[in-house]
């Protein structure tokens, strides 16, 4: 059974970063050289934190590292200019980074069948920059990002939309996604990559390394 002859799913929330491109590892860089200039074990704590806190809001983070890591209590101008390097350093990469092996071709198969949506922890002006530029828009009925977090999004668009919890499949890569599923009970697939594999070391549900096993996953786990 492939997805498009499923009637199980007929709406999918996507994370971006890790799950549609590969820029995991651009944001993870970003982080590392802000806080350098602190020194070489801050930074070191910095990217071992995001690592394991993908998809919380940088301006979340921004006011944590510096909280806990430098005993500062950043103020909302110290986040924004923050926020502004970081949008710098890394959104040219991201919209150059390479594609999750066949992420477009899915996008491009699917979404006259089956309603898209994108949820991330990235602003959503920003993701919006992005989608454009890497021309893949117009398969997503809407994109949301941060400052709201991914469950007020996924409650939002099953309230306005008024879909079916059982019919939506949020596909992730991080804790802040599955999260997100499990607070309103959708399915969750989980999309493995090296950054994230001692994250969900213990999870047993869905996995997919890329969208050519997605279907396969789906017949296998959840048709």
């Amino acid at each position: 059974m492939s997805l498009e002859k499923s009637t199980k799913f007929k709406n999918i929330f996507f994370d971006f970063d890790g799950v549609l491109a590969e820029s995991v590892n651009a944001k993870t860089e970003a982080f590392r050289e802000l806080y350098l200039s602190y020194g070489k074990e801050i930074a070191d704590k910095v990217v071992d934190h995001h690592i394991n806190h993908g998809g919380v809001s940088r301006f979340e983070k921004f006011k944590i590292y510096h909280n806990q890591f430098l005993g500062v209590d950043l103020l909302q101008e110290g986040v924004n200019i923050l926020a502004q390097k970081f949008s710098d350093l890394v959104l040219e990469k991201v919209i150059n980074s390479e594609e999750v092996k066949g992420s477009v071709d899915f996008l491009n198969k699917y979404h006259k069948s089956v309603k898209f949506w994108v949820i991330t922890g990235t602003p959503t002006d920003e993701m919006n920059i992005i989608a454009k530029a890497r021309q893949i828009e117009d398969y997503f009925i809407g994109i949301y990002g941060s400052p709201k977090n991914k469950k007020y999004w996924t409650e939002f668009l099953i309230e306005k939309h008024d879909l079916k919890r059982e019919e939506i499949l949020f596909l992730g890569d991080a804790t802040t996604d599955y999260e997100a599923a499990q607070f309103s009970k959708l399915h969750f697939a989980l999309r493995e990559h090296d950054e994230n594999k001692s994250i969900f070391k213990d999870y047993k549900g869905l996995r997919f390394k890329d969208f050519l096993e997605l279907n396969l996953a789906i017949e296998n786990n959840l048709s």
